[in-house]
């Protein structure tokens, strides 16, 4: 690959991949429109930025992996 296609190759990756997330923040803002977190209303969640929302959705599933067994008596080798 020369270096005048590099460029181009790596702008076309970019783009696609920005394509993909923003559907996917527009699929969780409408998730959150249609049942917004308590203390917030439908009209909050439309005004937010993308970066708040995935804030938002980070912060509210934080703690929702099964995988974690930091809560549970067991022995552990670290």
């Amino acid at each position: 690959m020369d270096s005048f296609s590099f460029p181009y190759f790596y702008a076309t990756i970019l783009l696609k991949e920005d394509a993909a997330m923003k559907s996917d923040i527009e699929e969780l803002r409408n998730k959150y429109i249609k049942n917004p977190p308590e203390g917030m209303t439908p009209r909050d969640i439309r005004q937010m930025s993308e970066s708040d929302l995935l804030d938002m959705d980070y912060f509210l599933h934080e703690f929702d992996d099964d995988d974690d067994d930091w809560g549970t008596e067991g022995f552990y080798i670290f």
